[in-house]
């Protein structure tokens, strides 16, 4: 038996010293391209994805007690009271998730341009617009008068 397996291993000597055949009609595959070959297959594409916005986590909203709602109106009347101003203030808002339930809890801090009343939007000089419905707090050297009032 174990002639039968040496006489195997020799069974090829003639032709181990020839050179490799290289086509003159097709050109060599580059080897970035061979190695594509040998890739993985992802037989459910965009199934991983998927899975991560699955497990991405959002915030509930929090509902607000009356007196904070209070609180916040009295802040946005005084805001558009003193709009000419462009206060400096730091507004946390409620941002819902575009693509799932829930949302994140966002800051936007800067001067105030406009107190917009019909559309409902404070809108900041870079831009930023926040929805009035989404405040949850509003904070600067602004509302230290409206505090000692109240």
């Amino acid at each position: 038996m174990e002639e039968g397996i040496m006489q195997n291993n020799h069974r090829y000597d003639d032709i181990i010293g020839l050179p490799r055949h290289v086509s003159k009609l097709h050109p060599s595959m580059p080897v970035a391209d061979r190695a594509a070959q040998f890739m993985p297959f992802a037989a459910l594409t965009g199934f991983g994805d998927a899975i991560e916005e699955t497990g991405r986590l959002t915030d509930d909203r929090m509902e607000l007690e009356e007196d904070v709602i209070e609180e916040l109106d009295g802040k946005l009347q005084y805001l558009r009271e003193h709009v000419k101003e462009h206060p400096e203030i730091s507004v946390t808002y409620f941002q819902p998730d575009a693509r799932k339930a829930g949302g994140a809890y966002a800051t936007a801090a800067g001067r105030i341009r406009k107190v917009d009343f019909y559309e409902r939007m404070l809108v900041m000089e870079d831009g930023t617009e926040v929805p009035m419905k989404a405040v949850v707090g509003m904070e600067g050297e602004v509302f230290s008068d409206l505090e000692e009032l109240g």
